[in-house]
């Protein structure tokens, strides 16, 4: 019944609009009822909850040709108790699908005998049947109209009364997507405070990094493509630093910036790609580089790396080393690759401008600290 980051039904209205995904618990008082998801291409997926608060229900809504809300999969969990609930191991499976012609099949699946849990699940029983089409169908709901699913909630036996009062729990909008606060400070050398204790902040230089084609990309060296995060700034050779940040326990990477302009920056804007909107996001919430192998990299947006280069001049040296560069040839762009702070994850950009609005650098924050000196 609690998250601990929850979204407010502003962000959540947002998001509804875009076609972006989001969700709403229904309950009655402390007793949830219902787990509503958004999904992209406007499906929507029901959890139900049984009289134990177990999710015991899940059906599958996509869009029919109707205009309507189609529930062409049901599928229902049984569980032998509280043990095999929390572990997830599930004695009975019945999932009921309707074909596009119109006729149900509904198939049972008895788990193995217990303890036994490495042998496969054994078939139970199964049938086929017609059935009208309308049965399935649920008014597409607006923002808010969470009455829709109301009928669902019989299915657990929670009954719907004849007249059902909503009510919204509002949640604080707060102060909105994930803020540049003490940027600079990061590569300010000398003591600081970390939630590891004390700690040391030690820039340190990566090299200069080449760009030909007038676009920086930032990426996970093994997952670079044309979908890479980027922005336009000049052709030219360019000064990496790392942010190495000393506690008694580690040394790690805090954060890494290119630098394009001698200007301090005025003013600091999250890097975007030109699908997303800040005003999508919740309380603290940013779109950042995705990070899958433990390293992070600045690049022209052109430059390309084999699995075999990324493996032996990329991930192999930096197991001894905070950073390294692949060279180009003369006239093609390197690529200077870094640890990314404690590992796989995703980490905001930050584009830092002057005052006429030229970009005078970029900085991926591992967030190991803030400008405060908390995570």
């Amino acid at each position: 019944m609690t998250h601990p980051d929850p979204m407010s039904r502003a962000v959540a209205a947002r998001r509804h609009a875009a076609g972006k995904d989001y969700a709403v618990l229904l309950s009655a008082g402390e007793r949830p009822l219902a787990l509503v998801e958004f999904w992209p291409r406007r499906m929507w997926r029901v959890y139900l909850f049984d009289d134990r608060s177990w999710r015991v229900q899940m059906i599958d809504l996509k869009p029919h040709s109707t205009g309507m809300l189609l529930a062409h999969r049901n599928v229902r969990w049984q569980f032998a108790g509280e043990r095999e609930h929390a572990s997830g191991k599930r004695d009975i499976t019945e999932t009921t699908t309707l074909s596009a012609d119109g006729r149900v099949e509904v198939r049972s699946e008895v788990a193995g005998p217990r303890g036994a849990s490495t042998e496969p699940s054994r078939a139970g029983t199964s049938g086929r049947f017609p059935a009208p089409v309308e049965d399935f169908l649920y008014p597409v709901p607006e923002f808010g109209d969470w009455q829709v699913f109301a009928p669902l909630l019989a299915q657990q036996g929670h009954e719907p009364a004849t007249t059902i009062v909503l009510n919204d729990v509002s949640v604080d909008e707060g102060t909105g997507p994930l803020r540049a606060t003490g940027i600079e400070r990061l590569f300010s050398p000398g003591a600081c405070d970390t939630p590891d204790g004390p700690g040391v902040v030690e820039p340190v230089d990566a090299g200069l990094l080449r760009i030909t084609s007038g676009r920086l990309a930032v990426s996970d060296p093994g997952w670079i493509d044309e979908n890479a995060r980027g922005v336009a700034v000049p052709p030219g050779e360019f000064p990496v630093t790392l942010s190495l940040l000393r506690t008694a326990g580690e040394t790690g990477v805090a954060a890494a910036k290119v630098t394009f302009l001698d200007t301090p920056p005025r003013e600091w804007d999250m890097l975007l790609r030109p699908d997303e909107d800040l005003g999508l996001l919740g309380e603290g919430q940013f779109y950042g580089v995705g990070v899958d192998t433990g390293t992070a990299a600045f690049l022209d947006a052109t430059r390309r790396v084999t699995e075999e280069q990324s493996d032996e001049d990329v991930f192999l040296p930096l197991d001894s080393t905070f950073s390294v560069e692949l060279p180009g040839t003369e006239s093609e762009p390197n690529l200077i690759a870094f640890r990314a702070g404690r590992g796989d994850g995703s980490y905001p950009v930050w584009i830092g401008r002057t005052d006429d609005g030229q970009v005078g650098c970029v900085v991926v924050d591992f967030q190991l600290r803030s400008a405060d000196g908390e995570k």
